[in-house]
């Protein structure tokens, strides 16, 4: 190498001491540099995480692969970081990339995808009830956004379409949070009660650490039994705001289900001890909440005013069966998934009536 500046060997000698390589004085003029083999060897021991595509999951990743891309090449000696979610047993279902790839076509927007009028009034008996019902939405998603969002954060990244799931799950019940509150206050009002028991019926969701188990009361117990009640809101919402956000919010609500259930049955075939554990976690949940009040009365009484239409007692009568249906849709609903998850008809009857009064 040659050059004019003066300072060009000193310079050179110091690069090539930094970067491992070999320099010399050519006795002809210029210098010599040699290339080392440092960037060679700052490789030795890399590994590739795994392969990209979903077929080349891995069971247990190692912590120092951490927030590798999968498929990429590993150097060591990096971080180890505390996942501490790191089984796919534990967390896979080989429906999560296409229950991705399904939800991040049908994100939707709140600004455009409600017409945000109601076309008369409704009176107030009526309003207040859609109020109270909006209110205790609100409630139920704010744990349906916390939960995810909890779990997101301990899942090792390898699992990246679990990730990518969870994600967009907390992003779903944010924006149906945010729908119901803005369907609350349309009318300029104040929100619905907050009962304690119906807080203390979510707590016990938000204590669940084990993501199976947080993944089964939550989402097959608690959001299918929504499905049922969001159908139930979309039948007889009294205005078509109400409609239109209960209905958007019942299809987000069946993918999440909709991953809970083939997570559990993938994990189920492998691990025969997994039902045991399912049944354990409705009975201490039951046991937990049994001297609770359950659902929010005035939750009740408003889903009353929905179904009736108006304040009579032949409609109120009505209305009140139609939250009886309700009930028997729900339990339908639990007991069907339960048998799905391999509980035979008789226990997954008696488990379904173990489930909490407050749905979620």
């Amino acid at each position: 190498m040659r050059g004019d500046d003066p300072a060009l060997g000193v310079h050179l000698r110091a690069w090539c001491r930094s970067e491992g390589h070999g320099f010399g004085v050519d006795p002809d003029g210029g210098y010599d540099v040699v290339r080392g083999d440092a960037e060679q060897l700052r490789w030795a021991g890399a590994e590739r995480a795994g392969d990209p595509s979903p077929q080349g999951v891995v069971r247990r990743p190692p912590a120092h692969w951490g927030l590798a891309a999968r498929g990429a090449l590993v150097e060591a000696g990096g971080p180890a970081p505390g996942f501490d979610i790191a089984d796919r047993d534990v967390v896979w279902a080989d429906l999560a990339p296409r229950l991705y790839a399904h939800a991040a076509a049908a994100q939707w927007d709140p600004a455009t995808a409600v017409d945000w009028t109601i076309p008369e009034p409704l009176t107030d008996e009526v309003e207040a009830a859609v109020v109270q019902v909006m209110t205790y939405l609100v409630e139920n998603e704010q744990a349906a956004l916390v939960i995810p969002a909890r779990l997101l954060a301990r899942v090792h990244p390898h699992f990246r379409e679990v990730l990518q799931l969870l994600a967009v799950q907390a992003a779903d019940e944010a924006r149906h949070m945010e729908v119901f509150t803005r369907r609350a206050l349309m009318t300029g009002g104040q929100l619905g009660t907050s009962s304690a028991g119906g807080r203390e019926s979510l707590n016990s969701l938000l204590n669940e650490a084990d993501f199976s188990l947080a993944s089964f009361l939550l989402s097959v117990l608690g959001e299918g039994s929504f499905l049922s009640l969001l159908g139930f809101l979309d039948e007889h919402a009294p205005d078509p705001v109400t409609r239109q956000v209960t209905r958007l919010a019942r299809v987000d609500e069946a993918r999440h289900v909709a991953f809970g259930v083939a997570h559990l049955e993938h994990e189920g075939a492998l691990d025969p001890t997994l039902r045991g554990r399912l049944r354990a976690a409705i009975e201490r949940r039951h046991d937990a909440l049994v001297d609770t009040a359950g659902l929010n009365a005035d939750v009740f009484d408003s889903l009353v005013v929905l179904a009736a239409g108006e304040w009579t007692p032949e409609a109120i009568a009505r209305g009140h069966a139609a939250v009886q249906r309700l009930h028997a849709t729900m339990d339908d609903g639990r007991r069907q998934r339960l048998h799905r998850l391999g509980f035979p008809d008789d226990e997954a009857t008696e488990l379904s009536a173990l489930h909490t009064r407050n749905f979620m």
